[in-house]
């Protein structure tokens, strides 16, 4: 999520040395001829574990290529480091190489188009919705089903399953109550003086995926609508006019440090670093905003021209398995086959007790309403705020 993902996904200072930061590692030759499997069917154009002929043929193939190339995936965002472990550990034929984990859903489609054809190329996608949908249009990503997907909502997956969402929470207000002696409980909260200098964003809302989310719930929450975003923009225009937002963006160390007391962030992060940094001293409280009610998914999806194939499609496997949804619960945030899983009792009901409570039924704006949202923030965003 350029000023990254902390620009919408998180800070690689906290990935340190220990990770796989860059593709050059991973820069050989991808294994001779496509993936094939029983069926006689390429891993590349294949559009269900059915079509190539199931899932052990889905897992030789994978294994046969030996590498799945990730990006934008920090290990402190909705519990992605576990989550990369399991998998390693389910597979460890498959060694995963991740790069960038501080990088924006824009960074990621770039890197799509600029690294077409070679070895280089991620794999596979998670990215904010505006930028899933339209990644699809320009004909990035591949079709594939995974064997979940009558279970993913409609509403939550395009018809075509060249992207489908994953994972989602609730724009909330994460707040240090040691710094902060009474923590803002909503939008309008965030005018008031006493936060001068202490507000701040999870990025730049035209590049991150939280942070265009964070917008879009201050419009909600100024008389603004799924179609009319500006109101959220003038928001934070007049926040930054009054000094209480403030240019840095939120990350873990800027919340363990103090120099983002109050974040505006998804509940699932903000509710992370409550026990993050718990042990740390820092009193991280998290409230969900009844004046800006707003929830998104991430959407998964696959790179078209994906170097490893196979590994790509059964990386989307293992994440709408049972055990890949309720890894996201582990990290607060809440699976797109939650309504699925709790109807079938595979839920964990331990995780699912500890999500920040929230009020009504979330909306979701439609494809066009993102597009003009969007297309304003690229427009309005910076002159509101700089």
């Amino acid at each position: 999520m350029t000023v990254p993902r902390p620009s919408g996904r998180r800070a690689a200072a906290l990935l340190g040395a220990a990770v796989l930061t860059t593709l050059t590692a991973a820069c050989g030759a991808a294994p001779d001829g496509p993936a094939v499997g029983a069926s006689g069917a390429e891993a590349a154009k294949a559009t269900s574990v059915s079509a190539f002929g199931g899932m052990k043929e889905l897992v030789a193939a994978a294994e046969k290529e030996g590498a799945l190339h990730v990006i934008a995936l920090p290990p402190d965002w909705a519990n992605y480091g576990e989550i990369i472990k399991a998998f390693q550990a389910k597979y460890p034929k498959i060694k995963i190489q991740s790069e960038n984990p501080d990088a924006a859903s824009a960074d990621e489609i770039a890197a799509v188009k600029s690294r077409k054809g070679q070895d280089r190329a991620p794999d596979v996608l998670d990215l904010g919705i505006a930028f899933a949908r339209s990644g699809a249009e320009e004909g990035l990503f591949a079709p594939y089903k995974v064997e979940a997907w009558d279970k993913i909502p409609a509403a939550q997956k395009d018809a075509d399953a060249r992207w489908y969402n994953d994972y989602g929470g609730y724009v909330s207000i994460g707040c240090d109550a040691k710094r902060i002696p009474n923590c803002p409980q909503t939008f309008a909260d965030l005018l008031k003086p006493e936060y001068k200098g202490k507000v701040a964003l999870n990025g730049n809302p035209t590049k991150s995926g939280s942070a265009f989310g964070g917008v879009y719930a201050a419009a909600l929450a100024n008389k603004g609508s799924f179609g009319d975003i500006q109101p959220g923009i003038d928001f934070f225009g007049k926040l930054k006019k009054s000094g209480n937002f403030i240019p840095v963006e939120s990350t873990p160390a800027t919340v363990e440090k103090g120099e983002t007391p109050i974040s505006i962030d998804w509940d699932y992060l903000n509710a992370g670093y409550a026990d993050q940094f718990a042990s740390k001293g820092v009193d991280w409280k998290v409230a969900v905003p009844t004046d800006g009610v707003y929830a998104q998914f991430y959407s998964q999806a696959v790179n078209k021209d994906a170097p490893h194939p196979a590994a790509a499609r059964l990386w989307m496997e293992f994440l709408y398995s049972t055990e890949g949804q309720n890894l996201w619960l582990k990290g607060y945030a809440r699976p797109v086959l939650l309504p699925a899983m709790t109807a079938d009792g595979t839920a964990d009901k331990s995780f699912v007790a500890k999500l920040p409570k929230v009020e009504g039924t979330p909306a979701f704006p439609a494809s066009t309403e993102l597009d003009k949202a969007k297309a304003t923030l690229a427009e309005k965003w910076d002159k509101a705020v700089s």
